[in-house]
């Protein structure tokens, strides 16, 4: 919510909202919304029952989770083991390095501190177990905040978890809302009621994983931290001593910044699918654009040209005055022996950044070429790609049996075995001067294609005295009704 709320500041309750079985459900809510009675997973409809001035807007996850990685990248500050805790939570280690900020009280003030000037709102917990700091954070901090204050942090001493975590619900364990209702309608509502039952009841009742939740809480169980995979980030900034609005200009700036990015991605032996561009005006207003590359590269020039149509498209306003860009899609690029003779490789960087322009203006999806496929069936022998996303193929299957061009059967008058000596097609008449054939192809009686329902299909090479070198197929099993069993399906060269 912190998230939304620091782009576009909301006055009164608030909620974004995510649709769940045709339904739409709170996905988190302001502040004014929580003592408004409102919580997580209520149904819109009921929320706005409760409270008809409800404000709301769709919920973006993707974008969500993406803040909260770049929170861990910062939180990196206060000691070298973060990792993400759920959708919403930050896991630190601070073992050995709380001295650094002159104790666990002062590191603890410090970060609080740090993000109330970030206009992010938190409840910190600290104990010697990750079980007991999880409680307390998401449990015990709720007892001691109240309206407008956005900052709650509890320390646990060490040896203090049993009578820290005794009051608190079962909930605290970390176990699923399941259990936890089970075990509140048996009369255990808090963990040291929990702690009166023998633990041989307890496993009977409800599994091993209960206990092994309380036995991490309470320290009684070792549970490392797992540090979160950091990927590398292939991105560079810079701030303008002067603000610029010419798309020269601009661009002249991006292809510094690209220099600086491909630089990062040939040491880590990557290449950049996908390059987002952003730049920052004088009134604090971002405009941002994206491109997506062919295929994978780390060219600077080649790279920056293609972000010329869209920064001409940029809204500079009165000037901008910080840029960012960054490769948020890469892929793996080894280093490749080039030449200057190499006209094969030139040719192909130069298909390359043709499909890259095509594809960022009419998406890179409708961008498609034609690959052999290996089957009999004449309709099945090539496939359609995405021409950024495949290979061409280097060599087609060459065969004098396949014509050039196949296309869907398109009847023609006649029902014998043999070829009509004179027929129409596409409006036009023709005469056959020499026929070959037949070639008799059966369809895939273990699939059940609609175009082949008519049984095997008897392929004829013909010569019309008009020039056409034609395609022609019969099917002798419905022969013997009234309708049309010649067909033309492809044209030799």
């Amino acid at each position: 919510m912190d998230h939304y709320l620091r782009q576009r500041p909301v006055e009164g309750p608030f909620a974004l909202t995510f649709s769940e079985k045709n339904a739409q459900r709170i996905y988190d809510l302001n502040e004014a919304a929580e003592w408004a009675g409102l919580t997580q997973g209520l149904s819109f409809a009921d929320a706005r029952a409760l409270c008809p001035d409800l404000a709301s807007d769709l919920a973006d996850p993707v974008s969500d989770l993406r803040f909260l990685n770049m929170l861990a990248r910062w939180a990196e500050r206060y000691c070298p083991i973060v990792s993400t805790d759920g959708a919403n939570g930050l896991l630190l280690d601070i073992t050995g390095t709380a001295h650094l900020f002159g104790g666990e009280d002062d590191l603890v003030s410090d970060l609080l501190a740090r993000l109330d000037r970030a206009g992010l709102s938190a409840r910190l917990g600290m104990a010697d177990t990750i079980g007991a700091a999880w409680a307390v954070a998401r449990f015990a901090c709720d007892a001691h905040k109240s309206y407008g204050r956005r900052q709650t942090g509890i320390i646990v001493d060490p040896g203090d978890s049993v009578s820290a975590l005794a009051n608190l619900p079962v909930m605290a364990l970390r176990i699923d809302p399941q259990t936890s209702n089970s075990l509140r309608r048996l009369g255990l509502s808090t963990i040291h009621d929990l702690q009166q039952v023998p633990p041989a009841t307890l496993a009977r009742r409800f599994g091993s994983t209960l206990l092994t939740q309380m036995d991490l809480a309470l320290g009684q169980a070792m549970e490392p931290v797992t540090p979160r995979r950091t990927e590398p980030r292939f991105a560079a900034r810079i701030t303008l001593p002067e603000p610029i609005g010419l798309a020269d200009d601009v661009l002249g700036i991006a292809g510094k910044l690209m220099q600086q990015v491909c630089d990062r991605l040939e040491a880590a032996h990557k290449g950049a699918r996908r390059l987002r561009l952003t730049a920052q005006r004088v009134d604090s207003d971002n405009q941002t654009t994206e491109i997506g590359l062919a295929r994978p590269m780390r060219d600077p020039k080649r790279m920056t040209r293609l972000f010329a149509h869209a920064v001409e498209k940029m809204d500079a306003g009165f000037g901008i005055e910080r840029m960012w860009l960054e490769a948020i899609e890469t892929e793996p690029l080894n280093l490749t022996q080039q030449s200057h003779i190499d006209r094969k490789n030139r040719e192909s960087e130069a298909l390359a950044d043709l499909l890259s322009r095509v594809g960022n203006r009419v998406g890179f999806e409708n961008v498609q070429r034609y690959l052999p496929a290996e089957s009999h069936i004449p309709e099945k022998s090539f496939v359609i790609a995405a021409a950024a996303y495949s290979e061409p193929a280097g060599d087609w299957p060459v065969s004098k049996r396949r014509p050039l061009m196949i296309f869907p059967p398109e009847p023609i008058t006649g029902r014998d075995r043999m070829p009509p000596q004179h027929f129409r097609w596409r409006n036009m008449r023709f005469s056959i001067a020499h026929s070959e054939g037949p070639e008799r192809i059966q369809p895939e009686w273990w699939l059940d294609d609609p175009d082949w329902r008519s049984g095997l299909r008897d392929y004829w090479r013909v010569q019309t005295h008009q020039g056409r070198r034609l395609w022609l197929f019969h099917t002798p099993k419905v022969s013997h009704l009234h309708v049309t069993t010649w067909f033309v399906q492809g044209e030799f060269a």
